[in-house]
């Protein structure tokens, strides 16, 4: 029996691997359109690749995976972060739990994981068709399965192919993105970090919180990442031009505001400027101040008129940008859309309209926020989709 995966991705090679193991006798072959596989894991990460993630204080899945949060939540019970840290390990990859729950190779080398599945796709005799795209599923008529991994389609044009095989497409759009902000005072902080910022999106109900890098282009960070996850398609509808407001401090007004009088009051002399908190930058503080009340900000906080100090108050808690497009977050770039989970079994991930036919990893209209979230869907969907054909390869064959 024959096995065609469509894709040499994280996902891919995973399935790959997995359904030989499950049935040794399948001839297993992935085909890849370009001349290199498994890029995006080689550049993921910074070139480290966060493979997973812990999931600690995750309490509702739609915190990490704001589309296909119910699908994850059933197939993270088949293969778990657990499962696939134990896999990873079991390969002779050891892994390594950072305090923000992002898991990496222990080797902090992205190559740790592509030479673990290039050297068992060797050992396993997995075939693999480099410069080979696929442009139809006629084009596969041999095999007796086809698993597509191809990833996320930047357009909706890439998946047109499946579309004969009545399914339906969500249009792809960019996840996972910094934020172009025309301020050049604030660029001029470039590499300060907020280490507990909160980005929100007025009007709506999309906000994050997390550290905020600001970079000479405006804003990123994973407070940004996952904000531009969460609101991708809002985003989208407008031309990724919206407004942005900033809680700097992440803390609430009350909070703020205590710490403010409190600053003022027993630091009466100090200049307004030049005395900050000390979970805040100086030069975030100064920048914040000077922008709030101007030259006011180097007078002595005994000077501050009531005004100049809600001011302050107001531009730590709700400080307004706006977004004035959005730079590709290159190293992993996502998108949300793809193949509809209408379209599959939620059990199997075979397509409804087309019998053995599978989707797995990010050609799904399943996204996670960064953090390894997405090559933890990739895992968990490669694998699902490994047992269920395993399964349909056994009973064919007459084995229990």
């Amino acid at each position: 029996m024959k096995t065609a995966i469509i894709g040499g991705g994280a996902a891919g090679f995973f399935l790959a691997i997995n359904l030989k193991k499950m049935v040794p006798n399948m001839e297993v072959t992935i085909f890849e359109r370009s001349k290199q596989v498994l890029k995006k894991v080689e550049i993921s990460g910074g070139g480290r690749c966060n493979c997973t993630n812990s999931f600690e204080g995750v309490v509702n899945f739609k915190q990490v995976y704001p589309r296909g949060h119910r699908l994850m939540k059933r197939l993270i019970k088949n293969f778990s972060q657990e499962d696939a840290y134990r896999w990873f390990e079991k390969q002779g990859v050891p892994l390594v739990t950072q305090d923000d729950h992002c898991v990496f190779p222990a080797a902090q080398d992205s190559h740790a994981i592509i030479n673990c599945f290039l050297k068992r796709a060797e050992k396993l005799n997995i075939g693999i068709e480099l410069s080979h795209k696929i442009n139809s599923l006629k084009a596969l008529a041999d095999f007796d399965f086809i698993a597509v991994t191809t990833g996320g389609s930047p357009q909706a044009d890439g998946l047109q192919w499946l579309l004969p095989a009545g399914i339906e497409i969500v249009e792809p759009v960019p996840s996972l993105f910094s934020f172009t902000i025309v301020d050049s005072e604030l660029r001029k902080l470039k590499g300060i970090v907020a280490s507990d910022a909160i980005a929100m999106i007025p009007g709506s109900k999309m906000k994050a919180d997390g550290p905020l890098l600001v970079t000479h282009w405006g804003l990123s960070g994973p407070a940004i990442l996952k904000l531009s996850s969460y609101a991708a398609r809002l985003l989208h509808e407008h031309n990724f031009r919206m407004p942005l407001i900033i809680n700097w401090m992440g803390r609430n007004e009350v909070e703020t505001g205590a710490m403010l009088l409190k600053i003022s009051n027993e630091h009466k002399q100090k200049q307004v400027a030049s005395f900050h908190p000390q979970d805040i930058s100086a030069r975030l503080w100064e920048y914040l101040t000077v922008k709030a009340i101007g030259e006011k900000a180097f007078s002595r906080w005994s000077q501050l008129s009531k005004k100049d100090f809600n001011k302050i108050h107001n531009a730590i808690t709700n400080d307004h940008y706006t977004i004035a497009g959005r730079t590709p977050f290159r190293e992993e770039f996502v998108t949300c859309g793809g193949v509809s989970l209408d379209s599959i079994d939620y059990s199997t991930l075979e397509c409804k309209t087309h019998p053995n036919l599978y989707f797995a990893g990010e050609v799904l209209n399943i996204d996670g926020i960064t953090g390894g979230f997405n090559f933890q869907a990739a895992w968990s969907t490669a694998f699902t989709v490994a047992a269920s054909i395993a399964k349909k390869a056994k009973g064919k064959n007459g084995v229990k």
